[in-house]
C-alpha cells in the first residue's frame, strides 16, 4: 500500500471531525482532523509536493488552497492560515502527534485572532496634483516660477531644474507628513499593524505614487469603522485608497511550517 500523507491549509477552533466536501486541490475531499478543541483542515494526499512547469495548473491549484482556507474561515471563524504545499507524511495519526505537540502556541495563535481578520491597505496620491497644490501655496516658488517664465531659455532650463528639485522636496516632506497622519488615524481602529514592504501596483492605480501600504488585523466589529477612516482619506484630492479584505490572518500567524 502507498503511503500516506496530509496536505494542511489551516487550524481551526473545532473540537469534532468534520467534512467540507470535495473543495480541495483537484476536488480532494477536505476535512478536519480534530486534537482537543482544535483541528486540522487536510486532505489525504501522496507525500510529494504538488509541482508543476504548466503555470495555469500551478494557480488553479493555489486558487483552491485559498478557496478551501476561505471555506473553513466561514465555517469555523478565524483560522489560522498555512501557506501553499505544506505536506506531513503519515496518517491522521501524525497530524495528531503534530498537533499534540504543538498545542499550546496553536491555541494561542487561534485565541489571538478570534473574531478578527486581515486586511490590506494601500494608499496612493497623484504627485502631479499634490506637487501643484504645495507649489501654490509657497510664495517663494511662485515667484521662482514667475522668473523663469521671464528669463532666455538656457537661463529658464537651469532654473526650471531647480524649481523641480525644490517642489520634490517640500512634496517629499508633505507626503511624509501625511503618511504619519494617517498611520496614526489607521491604528486607532485596529488591534496590530505591519508595513508592507511590497510595492506591486495593480493596473487601475498606475501613474499614481504609493504613499503607504499597510497589512492590519482588525475585529470584526471594528472593519466597518476603519472602513469610513479610509473613505475620508479616499474623498482627499488626488489621494486613493485601496482596501481589501477580510482575509485569514497570514501576516500575523507563524505556522506556516512543521515542526
Amino acid at each position: 500500500m502507498a503511503q500516506e500523507a496530509r496536505y494542511i491549509y489551516s487550524i481551526a477552533k473545532i473540537g469534532t471531525r468534520v467534512s467540507l466536501g470535495e473543495i480541495g486541490i483537484e476536488k480532494t475531499e477536505v476535512f478536519t482532523i480534530p486534537y482537543k478543541d482544535i483541528a486540522a483542515v487536510v486532505h489525504s494526499c501522496q507525500p510529494q509536493a504538488y509541482d508543476t512547469l504548466d503555470k495555469a495548473q500551478a494557480e488553479e491549484w493555489v486558487l483552491a488552497h485559498s478557496y478551501v482556507i476561505d471555506q473553513a474561515m466561514k465555517k469555523f471563524g478565524s483560522v489560522l492560515p498555512f501557506s501553499f504545499d505544506v505536506i506531513l507524511k503519515g496518517e491522521d495519526s501524525a497530524i495528531l502527534e503534530w498537533l499534540g505537540k504543538n498545542y499550546s502556541l496553536l491555541l494561542q495563535d487561534l485565541e489571538k485572532v478570534k473574531g478578527k481578520a486581515e486586511y490590506t491597505i494601500q494608499i496612493y496620491y497623484d504627485y502631479d496634483d499634490l506637487a501643484s497644490r504645495v507649489l501654490l501655496r509657497d510664495a517663494k516658488l511662485m515667484d521662482l516660477k514667475g522668473q523663469i517664465e521671464r528669463e532666455s531659455r538656457g537661463k529658464a532650463y537651469l532654473l526650471g531644474k531647480k524649481l523641480d528639485q525644490m517642489v520634490k522636496a517640500l512634496v517629499s516632506i508633505e507626503a511624509g507628513r501625511l503618511a504619519a497622519k494617517s498611520l496614526t488615524d489607521i491604528k486607532s481602529q485596529v488591534d496590530e499593524l505591519k508595513i508592507d514592504g511590497n510595492r506591486w501596483t495593480p493596473d487601475n492605480y498606475k501613474g499614481l505614487s504609493l504613499l503607504a501600504s499597510y497589512s492590519c488585523l482588525v475585529r470584526d466589529d471594528m472593519a466597518a469603522r476603519l472602513g469610513e477612516t479610509l473613505d475620508e482619506i479616499n474623498c482627499m484630492e488626488g489621494f486613493r485608497v485601496r482596501f481589501t479584505g477580510p482575509w485569514p490572518a497570514f501576516s500575523f500567524v507563524n505556522c506556516r511550517e512543521l515542526s
